[in-house]
């Protein structure tokens, strides 16, 4: 384990060493739930996790890509939480790497998420609920917009793909780690939200009310479906609510990351509205 500010001396050139087969393997979601690990890749990606208090196992650092300022900035970051900086050449880099273009930071980190009961929520909590979402990039840009506008946690039902996704990560420029995130299946999520007193308000483009008529303003879970199956009939049937987007085009639905993010910051606009009145 590296104890200095400085890079290590040795560096792992080849791209068959076992710790590179490793990183590699990481890349399959059993891998990662057996270890209780993830992969953060990029420097802007692991500034974020280590501003959420993410204290990475390793770091895998290649000096010929690493831009020399990051490397100034992150490295003493990095060794001061104690984590093990491994050098690694280009060639073992790009082999482990999860892009198209690295930029020399690859960590390994524990696994984001915590147990339902263990989620915090503020007064007049504000939950974004997204069920069986397979595409971890759609995840991921959920994750950015929950982070923008604020809300409690962000608890995945039933879901498909995990917080631990590297591609998750990625989309979600790491904010999955300055978040609270939860996962569980459907009707432990039910149980839950009804446990926190929570009004279960459920995106659908059925639904014969648009949000905009919707109160959002009280203590409030959104929920938003699976990309072509939408929200399943569990929820729906523990749905407080339904609330349809204004559609003026020919189709009936958006992508499920643009859904959720006009049902969010109607919250925020209402809440705003709430927060200004006498």
């Amino acid at each position: 384990m590296s104890t200095s500010h400085e890079a290590p001396s040795a560096t792992i050139t080849s791209a068959a060493n076992p710790r590179v087969k490793w990183l590699v393997s990481l890349r399959r979601r059993r891998t990662r739930d057996t270890e209780g690990v993830t992969v953060v890749e990029g420097s802007d990606e692991l500034r974020l996790a280590l501003d959420a208090g993410v204290a990475p196992r390793q770091v895998f650092w290649c000096d010929a890509l690493a831009a020399p300022a990051t490397t100034k900035a992150l490295l003493p970051r990095v060794t001061a939480l104690g984590g093990e900086v491994v050098a690694l050449g280009p060639a073992a880099f790009a082999k482990a790497s999860y892009r198209d273009s690295p930029d020399g930071w690859l960590a390994v980190v524990d696994a984001p998420g915590v147990p339902l009961e263990a989620v915090t929520l503020g007064a007049r909590p504000l939950v974004l609920v997204c069920e069986a979402i397979e595409k971890p990039g759609n995840l991921g840009a959920m994750l950015r917009t929950a982070d923008a506008v604020g809300v409690d946690a962000v608890v995945a039902a039933s879901p498909v793909a995990d917080w631990g996704n590297p591609n998750l990560i990625r989309a979600s420029k790491g904010t999955v780690f300055a978040l609270e995130v939860a996962s569980g299946p459907t009707d432990d999520v039910v149980a839950w939200l009804r446990r926190r007193a929570l009004s279960i308000v459920v995106a659908t483009p059925d639904a014969s009310t648009v949000v905009t008529d919707v109160d959002l303003t009280r203590p409030v879970a959104v929920v938003v479906g699976a990309e072509h199956a939408g929200v399943g009939s569990t929820l729906l049937e523990a749905a407080d609510e339904t609330a349809s987007l204004p559609m003026a085009g020919r189709v009936n639905s958006l992508n499920v990351a643009a859904s959720a993010a006009v049902v969010l910051y109607e919250a925020v606009r209402q809440r705003a509205v709430l927060a200004s009145r006498p």
